[in-house]
């Protein structure tokens, strides 16, 4: 089998040889990609037994449809299908994001928020506190906009991509997002405590680019 640049074969070279029957290959998409599909599952969910369900449906569906797979790229690829099976058990669970902070912080510890310093329990602990609050804020955006915003500001990826991934148009992403942008800031100002930490990383990663 070829490889790629880091001498690892690619995932296309690893969906052609899952096509002919190797499920070893297979296995190292799995590997590959299994964390960012539990992630995204997980954060429309808010369900980790659900997101658990959607993760090894989603890879179950992925191999089965692996003829189907026509690129560039199989990630994009693998997230639609990983939010289209998690928008199935929303409707199925008829689940809702939470509707209000008090409730969406009472869901879970999620761990949405910058890596801090080791050596400064401080900083980690308000970056931790942050996250949660920001984890919290996204709960309460309607599901697709919450994803536009998974996709693009906590993941990286581009508008085409995530066009591609939503199968929706590039004006349609960039409004999704404004707007999910627009109702976050408005969540986090009605939070004083947000604010407060959201200053505070401010002031500290400024501190740390000046010094």
């Amino acid at each position: 089998m070829a490889t790629g640049a880091a001498g690892l074969p690619t995932d296309a070279e690893l969906v052609e040889a899952a096509r002919r029957g190797d499920l070893a290959a297979f296995n190292r998409l799995v590997e590959r990609h299994q964390r960012i599909v539990y992630a995204i599952c997980l954060r429309l969910l808010r369900d980790h037994d659900l997101a658990d369900d959607a993760t090894q449906d989603t890879f179950i569906r992925a191999y089965t449809a692996l003829n189907q797979f026509d690129g560039p790229t199989f990630r994009p690829w693998l997230l639609r299908i990983a939010t289209n099976r998690s928008y199935d058990l929303l409707r199925h669970h008829q689940r809702r994001p939470a509707e209000s902070l008090d409730a969406a912080l009472a869901e879970g510890d999620p761990e949405w928020s910058a890596d801090a310093a080791v050596d400064d329990p401080e900083r980690t602990a308000g970056r931790h506190e942050l996250g949660r609050r920001l984890e919290a804020a996204l709960a309460t955006l309607p599901e697709d906009q919450r994803l536009v915003v998974l996709l693009h500001d906590v993941h990286g990826y581009q508008y085409d991509e995530i066009a591609d991934i939503t199968r929706v148009t590039l004006g349609t992403v960039k409004s999704r997002l404004s707007r999910a942008r627009a109702r976050l800031r408005d969540v986090l100002r009605r939070d004083p405590h947000a604010r407060e930490l959201l200053e505070e990383v401010s002031r500290q990663v400024n501190g740390d680019e000046r010094g």
